[in-house]
C-alpha cells in the first residue's frame, strides 16, 4: 500500500484536550482512529483512550496482516469499546460513565471501509470534490434531514451541541451500517473531531487541499479553524491520509451482511449533487483561501522580542 499519513491535535482555548488520534497498520491493513472525549461528563479523555486503544488492540490481534470482515470488525469493536468504557466507570467508583463519540476507518485491498457514532467526521476528498461525508448523530443534523432547517442554520442552533449517540452513555451506540468504497489515486481521507470541521467550511476545506501538499493544508487549516473559533476554540484534532495506489476492483462481499456501496444507506452524503458550490474550485476560491489562512497564521506568530 502506498500512502502518506498526517495527523495533529491541538489544545484550542480549552484546559486539557480530551480528543485522541491514532492509527495502526500492517504491511498490507491501515486503521485510523480519531475519538473526541464528551467534555460535559467527567474524565471525557479517559473514554476517548480506552475507546482509541481497543479498538487498536483489536486491529493488531486481528489483522493477519489483514481483516476478515473490515465492516464487521468496526461495528462490533465499536460496541466492544462501549462496554469496557462502563466496566472502567464501574470499577473507579464513578457516578457516571465518561463519554465520548469516534469515527474510525479501515483501509486495506484499496478500500475504505468506515464507521462513525457521534459528531467525529470523515471526508472523502476527490478531484477537488467531497465525495463522501458522515452524517453527524446530533440533533440538528436530525433537523436537516427532516427538511426543518437548513445545513447553514446548524452550527448556531441552540441544540447544535446536543448528541443523539455516543459511547459510555445509558444507550449503546447505534451506528450505522458501515460504508465502503475504493480508493483511486490521491484519494484524501480525513478523520476528525467538531473542533476541526465545526469552524471551517468545506470550500476552505477544499481550497486549501487542493492548493498545497497534505502535510502543509492540515496544519493551516487547524490555525485557521483555532483562529475563526477564537476563545471558543475546542480541542482541534485530525487524521490524515493520501492514497497513492491505483484504483481497484472492489472485492466480492464475503457474506450477506456486506452491502455493496451503491446500496448502503445514508452514512454517506455526496454533497456534489445538492450544492453546486462543490462542483469545482476555481483559481480566485484557492487564491482566497490562501489569503485568510495566511492572515490566520499571522495571528498566530507570538512578537518578536
Amino acid at each position: 500500500m502506498k500512502y502518506a499519513v498526517v495527523h495533529d491535535s491541538r489544545l484550542g482555548a480549552r484546559r486539557m484536550n480530551q480528543d485522541r488520534i491514532g492509527y495502526w497498520r500492517t504491511p498490507e491493513s491501515l486503521l485510523l482512529v480519531v475519538a473526541d472525549g464528551m467534555g460535559g461528563h467527567l474524565h471525557g479523555e479517559v473514554a476517548a483512550s480506552l475507546a482509541a486503544d481497543h479498538l487498536g488492540v483489536a486491529f493488531q490481534r486481528e489483522a493477519k496482516p489483514v481483516l476478515a470482515n473490515p465492516c464487521e470488525f468496526l461495528v462490533q469493536q465499536i460496541g466492544i469499546a462501549h462496554a469496557q468504557i462502563l466496566a472502567e466507570a464501574h470499577k473507579r467508583g464513578l457516578p457516571e460513565a465518561p463519554r465520548t463519540v469516534i469515527v474510525a476507518c479501515v483501509v486495506q485491498e484499496g478500500q475504505a471501509y468506515w464507521v462513525h457514532v457521534g459528531d467525529c467526521r470523515l471526508y472523502l476528498f476527490r478531484k477537488g470534490r467531497v465525495l463522501a461525508r458522515t452524517r453527524d448523530h446530533t440533533r440538528v443534523q436530525q433537523l436537516v434531514d427532516e427538511g426543518r432547517i437548513r445545513e447553514e442554520a446548524a452550527i448556531l442552533h441552540p441544540e447544535r451541541n446536543q448528541l443523539l449517540q455516543c459511547l459510555g452513555g445509558y444507550m449503546p451506540p447505534r451506528p450505522d451500517v458501515a460504508s465502503q468504497t475504493a480508493l483511486e489515486k490521491d484519494d484524501i481521507v480525513l478523520l476528525c473531531s467538531d473542533g476541526f470541521w465545526g469552524p471551517l467550511t468545506q470550500r476552505q476545506m477544499l481550497n486549501a487541499l487542493l492548493s498545497r501538499e497534505l502535510k502543509d493544508a492540515v496544519p493551516d487549516l487547524m490555525t485557521l479553524a483555532e483562529a475563526r473559533a477564537g476563545d471558543e476554540c475546542d480541542n482541534v484534532s485530525v487524521l490524515a491520509l493520501t492514497w497513492g495506489d491505483e484504483a481497484k476492483l472492489a472485492p466480492l462481499a464475503q457474506d450477506s451482511r456486506t452491502l455493496p456501496y451503491y446500496e448502503l444507506p445514508t452514512d454517506v452524503q455526496d454533497l456534489t449533487a445538492t450544492d453546486p458550490d462543490f462542483l469545482r474550485v476555481s483559481d480566485e476560491d484557492i487564491d482566497q483561501a490562501i489569503a485568510e489562512i495566511k492572515a490566520a497564521l499571522r495571528k498566530n506568530v507570538p512578537p518578536r522580542r
